[in-house]
């Protein structure tokens, strides 16, 4: 009896070493594929605070709470079954999904350059007029779910690339960890970003002086914090749906694009101190002209489609 009991004790020591390693191996795959998406989140993360604008404060975290909810509903519900059945029963298609979403980037990232150079003609008593509307918050709600659908599904996609040889239990897995840490994180730091200044305010009226500077800085520092963003945010998405363009057509062997770029950053920074540092900011400032360029090309012509310029 001793003796099966201890061999009932070594077996679940064994099952709890292999379940801990393979925590280990879930957490790297997810942490590798994380990094890879980076790009995307940044930007999911600099263009979610705009959904928000306009509402009193007391509206702005359950806005942010509902907005969540339908990002962990877009991962886990729509786009991770839907990656899962693809890496297993139509693998290539991922590399043409990967650059679809790439290019889609580069879209949304030139109209949003292309858009900050025109003049807004919209005043002022329209934008409140708009706020004020009933149906806003429910609009602006939906519009921002639609917008994270098509940035969760590119993360998706970029963590699904770097675990496509692992088994499906692992896919599946890594997948869902990286959904929900990265949903976590985004609207974690939406929501301490949207309400900063309300801090800062609260700061700024009671306590000592060195309490009061410190609450006026921040209600002075958001608003270019949140321009800031916006434009790290458009940044991000030209270079990593540029990136991601320009290694599909390396895979594909089309173009040279890729390799010319790659030649042209090493012929540069050869020699230079920090040669690595160099050779990526002239390969990520490639891929970013790359992305506008292409994303630019798509915007002027989308515009020549009937009636697509007047509904955007």
């Amino acid at each position: 009896m001793p003796s099966g009991l201890f061999a009932l004790l070594d077996d679940i020591a064994t099952i709890a070493k292999v379940a801990a390693a393979s925590i280990d191996d879930i957490g790297a795959a997810a942490s590798k594929a994380g990094v890879k998406a980076a790009g995307v989140v940044v930007d999911d993360t600099a263009v979610t605070p705009r959904y928000v604008t306009g509402f009193t404060p007391d509206r702005e975290l359950p806005i942010i709470w509902r907005i969540t909810k339908g990002s962990i509903f877009n991962k886990l519900v729509l786009i991770l079954p839907a990656l899962l059945l693809l890496s297993t029963f139509v693998p290539w298609a991922i590399t043409p999904l990967l650059m679809l979403g790439g290019a889609y980037l580069c879209f949304e990232g030139a109209e949003k350059v292309i858009h900050s150079l025109q003049e807004d003609k919209t005043s002022l008593a329209e934008d409140a007029e708009i706020v004020a509307d009933k149906d806003h918050e429910e609009t602006m709600v939906k519009g921002a779910v639609r917008t994270d659908f098509i940035l969760s599904a590119e993360i998706m996609v970029i963590a699904l690339n770097e675990v496509l040889d692992e088994h499906f239990a692992m896919r599946a897995v890594t997948l869902a960890v990286v959904a929900v840490a990265i949903t976590i994180a985004v609207y974690g730091v939406v929501g301490l970003i949207v309400k900063m200044d309300d801090i800062g305010l609260h700061m700024a009226k009671k306590g000592n002086s060195a309490r009061r500077a410190i609450g006026r800085g921040l209600v002075s520092f958001m608003p270019k914090l949140l321009a800031a963003l916006a434009v790290i945010g458009t940044a991000a998405m030209l270079w990593v749906g540029g990136q991601i363009v320009l290694h599909g057509l390396h895979g594909y062997h089309i173009g040279g694009i890729a390799e010319a770029l790659e030649s042209l950053a090493h012929s540069i920074a050869g020699g230079l101190p920090l040669e690595g540092l160099w050779t990526w900011l002239i390969k990520a400032t490639g891929d970013g002209i790359f992305g506008f360029l292409l994303g630019g090309v798509i915007v002027g012509v989308l515009h020549f489609i009937p009636g697509k310029k007047a509904a955007h």
